[in-house]
């Protein structure tokens, strides 16, 4: 189904009353060319694979407005590893709507999805950072950066005998992508560390 899965999870600090960890889940649509494919990865064989590796390439920030709750219960049909990857996050698995639509469009059920509300429906509804009661609902965001992933294949060059140029994969650059998310949450309390930010 083209999906793209991002597990946070989120040490909690018991003075503050909070449980041992939050966790949440950000499911968007997988683009074409965004990763390598998959029969790539498994030739890939990496030299050195304690080194700390620099990315290649950066890319740009992105913000997503995360506006749509997922029903895990119905969210293996979207795609099966969410039941893996985000049952810690049962009650905070988040979507946006443009990838909604394109999943409607492929035949996936719309009753595991449910619209949340937005900040530019309810001016009343603060960014959390901003936001002075804990149990208050309120827009919250999320960053996260991954480091270093295999984002294309390199080509090079070659010549035959006859002397003409041909190209051939010969390895696989790396990129790093920041991401942050912003969302809805009903109470200040589950968006805590977005005072610190």
């Amino acid at each position: 189904q083209e999906v793209k899965i991002f597990r946070a999870l989120i040490l909690g600090e018991l003075e503050r009353g909070q449980s041992q960890f939050q966790a949440l889940c950000f499911v968007t649509r997988l683009h074409r060319n965004e990763i390598i494919p998959s029969e790539s990865m498994a030739k890939l064989r990496q030299k050195n694979p304690r080194t700390v590796r620099q990315a290649e390439e950066v890319r740009g920030l992105e913000h997503l407005s995360m506006d749509v709750a997922v029903n895990f219960s119905k969210a293996a049909q979207l795609s099966s590893h969410i039941h893996n990857v985000c049952a810690e996050a049962r009650e905070a698995i988040y979507t946006r709507e443009e990838d909604v639509k394109f999943w409607l469009e492929k035949g996936v059920d719309g009753s595991m999805f449910e619209v949340l509300p937005r900040g530019s429906d309810l001016p009343e509804l603060q960014r959390c950072r901003l936001c002075p009661e804990r149990w208050r609902p309120c827009m919250c965001s999320y960053s996260l950066s991954i480091e270093w992933y295999p984002c294309m294949l390199k080509y090079c060059k070659s010549r035959d005998a006859a002397g003409r140029l041909s190209s051939y994969k010969c390895g696989i650059r790396s990129c790093q992508k920041g991401y942050t998310f912003h969302f809805y949450v009903p109470q200040k309390q589950l968006c805590l560390w977005d005072e610190e930010t």
